[in-house]
């Protein structure tokens, strides 16, 4: 098992939660999505607990980045509060669950046995009402793009962003295309317009 999740208390507790368990071993931890996407292919964790939102890549990014280079591994996602919109991106990212932060250590075993043994975990809590709702623009950005949508919108070139976020050329054009697809643009042109109508930045 491996965990991700940018506060170390987080990170540390997992794995002391799973210290009485004889049959498991934490192998690694990762503070934010780069440096899991850096370390894990290496690794080849049967099951890693990653924390949704964190700064950088966040974690239902770098799920996405993940998988196609980890296909036996099986993803957990952990979250501080049930958001149904963010559950619904995990769950169709490719995790097998969602588990709440305040989850007992019992909880936790669970989700992980689960999950290694390729089932799901239990639904995510979301109301039909709430499936239904379309979300807004822009909402399913993550935190990662929109820091790229401000240089974007600032008319920095895909080189620039890589300077000024210190992150590889590979992962500014999944995060552009990323973009374009999450606000229905066919260029980069179009997702600024698109961003500066609907205030999801704003030009200084």
């Amino acid at each position: 098992m491996f965990v991700v999740d940018d506060h170390p208390m987080i990170r540390h507790g997992v794995a002391a939660m799973l210290r009485p368990e004889l049959d498991m071993h934490c192998v690694g931890e990762a503070g934010d999505g780069d440096e899991a996407v850096s370390v894990l292919p290496a690794l080849q964790p049967h099951v890693v607990m990653m924390d949704m939102r964190m700064p950088r890549m966040d974690g239902i990014t770098a799920l996405q980045v993940l998988q196609p280079m980890l296909p036996n591994t099986r993803f957990v996602m952990l979250a501080s509060a049930a958001q149904p919109p963010e559950m619904r991106r995990a769950m169709a990212a490719g995790a097998c669950g969602v588990l709440l932060k305040n989850a007992s250590s019992a909880d936790l075993v669970r989700a992980i046995r689960a999950a290694h043994g390729g089932l799901a975990l239990a639904p995510a809590l979301v109301t039909p009402a709430a499936a239904d709702e379309p979300p807004a623009v822009g909402a399913t950005l993550t935190q990662r793009e929109r820091d790229l949508l401000v240089l974007m919108a600032r008319g920095c070139s895909n080189q620039d962003i890589c300077n000024a976020l210190g992150i590889a050329m590979p992962t500014v054009k999944f995060h552009v295309t990323h973009i374009l697809a999450k606000l229905g643009a066919d260029n980069r042109t179009e997702a600024v317009l698109v961003a500066l109508r609907h205030k999801l930045v704003e030009l200084q």
